[in-house]
């Protein structure tokens, strides 16, 4: 874990099973704390509480973005370039859909980007993106 403090994300499923096969199994996430009606998962060094919602789903609304329509809400992670590689790579030979497949956003532009979305069994939109420069995530010129 970084010196950072961790952050931490209480979201709707509808199917705690299929939330732990989907973050544990395909995601990496560690199983923390659970009960009957949530389940923590370890994301990164992040906390994230999976909530049992009866008919939850995560249909979300569209935003144009690069000449995308990223899912709002959604939520995910910044990871090294590699690793963002590895996870696409991973999640498309699980033939897990994608929203968004994977591509680099606002290419040779202040905040260049790879990125990709997915979606997590109750619908909940998740976003992986790396920077090939760290450095640049905020990066404005």
């Amino acid at each position: 874990m970084s010196d950072r403090p961790p952050f931490h994300l209480a979201f709707p499923v509808g199917d705690l099973e299929a939330t732990r096969t989907f973050y544990v199994d395909l995601l990496g996430c560690r199983e923390g704390r659970s009960a009957a009606t949530w389940v923590d998962f370890e994301l990164e060094g992040h906390q994230l509480s999976a909530h049992l919602v009866p008919d939850a789903t995560g249909d979300a609304f569209r935003n144009p973005v690069d000449g995308h329509g990223v899912p709002i809400p959604h939520f995910g992670l910044v990871l090294p370039w590699e690793r963002w590689e590895e996870l696409g790579a991973r999640l498309r030979a699980e033939n897990v859909a994608f929203v968004i497949e994977p591509y680099v956003r606002f290419a040779d532009q202040p905040g260049e980007q790879g990125t990709f979305f997915v979606r997590d069994p109750s619908g909940n939109a998740l976003e992986f993106k790396s920077f090939r420069d760290p450095a640049r995530i905020f990066a404005t010129e």
